[in-house]
């Protein structure tokens, strides 16, 4: 068998190609943008299915650069951290601490709920946890970030079984959201309010927000990125000296969110459009990466308890959109649409939340309320706490 090893720039210059490759990939098949699927993982799926051909022949391998992965994880979580303004949380009121808090109790029984049945399965359980908050609620770019971490656990498989369980997500997300609505309205005889959809207020961004695109605010994002990572390592190393093990990405994450929350309480500028480009460039690329060295033979070996964990997560999205978070919202007309997007957001990505709710209320009417609260929670909230709740999980399992 040839291995073909590529060096930094042309792991970097390979996965860049793979990027254009699956938004071109994307903008002509019509299923593929229907469901959101991202570009990056498109490319990245490709280049893998080349290696898998190479697998099975037995003719060719491929050996990548990873140390550049590691860093663009250790961004992309930073970026993460940045966006978790507590501040923002109180002004968004009751009905964004509620649906976080739904969102989050959500994300726990995803996990367990994937890692009992794994285990009954016979499988690893974190591949439960692969195919719980990680896949679904977290979505693409949490599983590539999470899947090698879960592989150096001793889950065989878990990267491609994360990525399979994202997909999967994607779709069942937007075929249960409508349904779920549906029900509730007819077994609560509920009505929509008389306001717009198109009124729906906009995310809450402090006015002391810079969204310019600078050059000085370039480089204030980067410092603040660098300078967070280069503490949160150091933190991470020294609670390992004292016997704490945390991964080495949630170090920065915290101190990211430290300081986003201490510049919000001073009241300083901050480079949020910034963070937001840093943060897609690099999981971007991440998630070609990612994928080009996605073993996809190692899914034969969970794909079966995979499919049936899924199935159980699909009844649990339904059920608990159900039975809590239309309770939970306030059981009216605002609470079913919610119902129906937070299963578009918990079973893929707040695009496919959104998209349940644009479809639900254009046959049946407006909701402000839940077209304010579910990008809010979406855009900066729930991957922190997913994170969380994910370390908390390994590090139980493991």
């Amino acid at each position: 068998m040839i291995t073909i090893q590529l060096d930094i720039a042309q792991t970097i210059g390979v996965a860049a190609v793979l990027l254009v490759l699956g938004d071109f990939i994307k903008k002509h098949v019509g299923v593929l943008s229907r469901y959101f699927i991202p570009g990056p993982i498109i490319g990245g799926l490709v280049f893998s299915l080349i290696a898998l051909v190479g697998h099975l022949s037995g003719s060719f391998a491929f050996e990548f650069y990873d140390n550049m992965r590691a860093f663009l994880l250790l961004v992309f979580f930073t970026t993460i951290g940045f966006s978790a303004s507590f501040e923002l949380l109180k002004k968004g009121g009751v009905g964004v601490a509620l649906f976080l808090a739904a969102a989050v109790g959500l994300v726990l029984l995803q996990n367990t709920l994937g890692a009992g049945l794994a285990a009954l399965l016979g499988v690893h359980p974190l591949i439960g946890v692969a195919a719980g908050s990680i896949a679904l609620t977290g979505g693409h770019g949490t599983s590539a970030a999470f899947g090698p971490l879960l592989e150096q656990a001793g889950a065989a498989g878990a990267l491609p079984a994360a990525i399979a369980a994202a997909t999967y997500g994607l779709v069942a997300g937007c075929v249960i959201g409508g349904p779920l609505g549906t029900l509730l309205m007819r077994r609560n005889g509920l009505h929509a309010h008389g306001a717009s959809a198109a009124t729906a207020p906009a995310i809450p961004v402090p006015v002391t927000a810079n969204t310019g695109s600078g050059g000085d605010t370039v480089m204030y994002a980067s410092i603040l990125i660098a300078v967070s990572i280069g503490i949160g390592t150091l933190l991470v190393n020294w609670l390992k000296d004292l016997g704490v093990t945390l991964p080495s990405y949630l170090g920065p994450m915290l101190v990211a969110a430290l300081v986003r929350n201490l510049i919000d309480w001073r009241n300083s500028e901050l480079p949020l459009r910034q963070f937001e480009v840093v943060g897609h460039v690099s999981l971007a690329f991440f998630l070609a990466m990612a994928l080009m060295s996605m073993k996809l033979w190692e899914l034969a070996e969970v794909a079966g308890p995979l499919l049936v964990i899924l199935v159980a997560q699909t009844a649990l999205m339904f059920a608990y959109g159900y039975w809590v978070t239309f309770r939970v919202m306030g059981r009216d007309y605002d609470a079913a649409v919610i119902a129906a997007g937070h299963c578009g957001f918990g079973m893929g990505a707040t695009p496919n939340a959104m998209a349940n709710m644009q479809a639900f209320t254009a046959v049946n009417g407006p909701s402000v309320k839940a077209f304010f609260v579910i990008p809010l929670v979406g855009s900066l909230f729930i991957d922190f706490f997913n994170a969380v709740v994910i370390t908390a999980f390994m590090n139980f399992l493991k």
